[in-house]
């Protein structure tokens, strides 16, 4: 049996376009070992988060062109996503970080 999915699965645009109208619009990155936000500089603990949800995707036309993106709350309530390759591509930092997150889900779209 397939998993369900949406058509907001079928690309990472598509996808994070529905993350952000689903009110997850800051962007994450991983800075010194913490997360940060983009647009305020606040950063966050692997324990001060909690990833809701995260979708991988392969690159059509190239295999090496995977990439994984994490849905994420923080304690007070910031609301994003962080964005990176998968594989051999993936960004050592992130995957650290990552690895150090206990609070992680996987909800299965319909």
């Amino acid at each position: 049996m397939n998993a369900p999915t949406a058509p907001y699965l079928k690309t990472l645009v598509e996808c994070h376009k529905k993350m952000m109208d689903d009110g997850y619009k800051e962007d994450f990155t991983i800075e010194d070992g913490r997360l940060k936000c983009v647009s305020s500089e606040r950063s966050y603990q692997a324990t001060d988060i909690s990833i809701k949800n995260f979708f991988r995707f392969e690159g059509q036309s190239d295999p090496d062109d995977n990439s994984i993106m994490y849905v994420i709350e923080t304690n007070d309530g910031t609301k994003g996503t962080l964005i990176d390759a998968y594989g051999a591509y993936a960004d050592a930092d992130i995957s650290t970080f990552i690895t150090e997150v206990e609070a992680i889900e996987k909800k299965i779209s319909k």
